[in-house]
């Protein structure tokens, strides 16, 4: 019997147009350059279809096919039908085994421990503490300074981003 290890993943949470895939896009740059195997999962809220109309693979997913494997010498794409969404936990365990962290976009209201991402030109209620502090936001990443409960990093250093990330969930 295989046992499974524990899938190491942050979230990056903000507002839509905040910056977060450009901030994890620099991450996985930086979590790379140190050695590390980096899995990317990007959580959304709405329908999406990752094939073109009339491609084969589009015709077989709408004459109902459940599950569909797109694959070429390169790469894969597997995409399956649910009635309800799956939790992030099982999502991980069985897609993510083989890197040493998953850094999602996404799940600002999930389980997974988070960063969020503020920026000073939209001014919003943080998401970390709407009226008391959520214990799964484990930091900030902002273009301001903030005085938090947490450690709050410079939205623009990603190398210092990743050394909190390699401390807290790689070393």
């Amino acid at each position: 019997m295989k046992i499974e290890k524990q899938v190491k993943a942050v979230s990056f949470a903000a507002k839509s147009g905040t910056g977060k895939t450009t901030l994890v896009e620099k991450l996985i740059v930086e979590l790379r350059s140190r050695g590390y195997r980096v899995g990317a999962f990007k959580a959304i809220s709405h329908l999406f279809d990752i094939d073109q109309p009339g491609k084969d693979s589009h015709r077989m997913a709408a004459a109902g096919a459940e599950a569909m494997l797109i694959c070429s010498a390169e790469k894969l794409a597997f995409v399956s039908t649910h009635t309800e969404k799956p939790d992030v936990h099982d999502l991980l365990n069985q897609y993510f085994q083989d890197v040493d962290i998953v850094l999602v976009e996404g799940y600002k209201h999930g389980p997974l421990p988070k960063i969020e991402i503020v920026r000073q030109k939209r001014r919003e209620q943080l998401l970390c503490c709407p009226n008391s502090y959520d214990p799964t936001y484990i930091a900030v990443a902002s273009d301001a300074p903030l005085d938090l409960e947490i450690p709050v990093f410079d939205l623009n250093d990603p190398d210092t981003i990743t050394d909190f990330l390699e401390k807290t969930f790689l070393l």
